[in-house]
């Protein structure tokens, strides 16, 4: 493992209790996001034999599908943070007999990966919590070959992300959600214009940013969605007073049963960035 003192904040979080709920919920979590998928794997344009480094990779959904794209001549590893991923992560490629995979608990800003190796680095909601962007892309740089490419998935602004703003609205109305000032955090690239400075400025070239939306998918029901999302913003409740818990609540469940429909389940719609850029 290699870290950073800048970085320990992340490696608490991401290696201890952030990292532990998802992967506790992993299927529900790879559930909400699985619509991103194509779009993701068709900016990739992997083919046999590429060498593909997924960052962030949790447990390795993005991880396991390029392995199958670039067949057994080509080869996936998936860094993270958390170890308790990376061992679900392993242990469901070994189940899905997955032998061109692998996996490294890493800090990829400073991790020395091998130079000039990795044909697409990949990366679906995993680069948007680095301290130093910057080095952090230019360290991945280094590992991709000439014209090699990346790929990004990142959250668009807040107000542009109903499964955000309604939910956390719901749980504490007037909030402002996460930080999009470029601090560690799911929307430190809203701004187009600053991922694109931040590529540039880490080395590179033909950086390509197109807006993605899609439904987030939380559960067949009410109560499932509820069950995960209690759980996931456990924090913010056990702050509120019982009155304002109580509410809180409920004013949840009516968003969750607003927007529940027969046969598709609780959706909010939900946007993205999808980033490309070039060695």
């Amino acid at each position: 493992m290699t870290s950073t003192t800048a970085n320990a904040a992340q490696w608490d979080a991401w290696d201890g209790a952030t990292g532990d709920f998802w992967v506790d919920h992993a299927d529900d979590f790879d559930r909400g996001v699985a619509a991103y998928t194509p779009a993701l794997v068709r900016a990739a344009a992997l083919e046999p034999g590429h060498r593909v480094l997924d960052v962030g990779c949790g447990t390795g959904v993005i991880t396991r599908t390029a392995a199958r794209l670039v067949t057994a001549s080509g080869h996936a590893h998936g860094v993270d943070l958390s170890a308790r991923m990376l061992e679900l992560a392993r242990r469901r490629a070994h189940d899905e007999h997955l032998t061109n995979t692998s996996f490294t608990q890493a800090d990829a800003q400073v991790h020395p990966f091998d130079p000039a190796i990795v044909d697409v680095v990949v990366s679906r909601h995993g680069a948007m919590f680095f301290d130093d962007p910057v080095a952090a892309f230019a360290n991945l740089a280094r590992a991709l070959k000439p014209g090699g490419r990346l790929v990004l998935l990142v959250w668009q602004a807040f107000d542009r992300n109903p499964f955000l703003h309604r939910i956390l609205g719901a749980l504490n109305p007037g909030t402002q959600g996460p930080p999009a000032d470029g601090r560690p955090s799911p929307l430190s690239f809203a701004d187009p214009a600053r991922a694109e400075a931040v590529l540039t400025a880490a080395g590179f070239t033909a950086v390509d940013v197109q807006p993605e939306e899609q439904d987030m998918d939380f559960g067949p029901d009410v109560d499932t969605a509820f069950d995960y999302l209690t759980a996931q913003h456990a924090g913010l409740i056990a702050q509120l007073d019982p009155a304002a818990r109580t509410e809180a609540l409920r004013r949840l469940r009516v968003s969750l049963e607003q927007h529940y429909e027969p046969g598709r389940g609780v959706r909010y719609r939900s946007a993205c960035w999808l980033i490309t850029a070039r060695t």
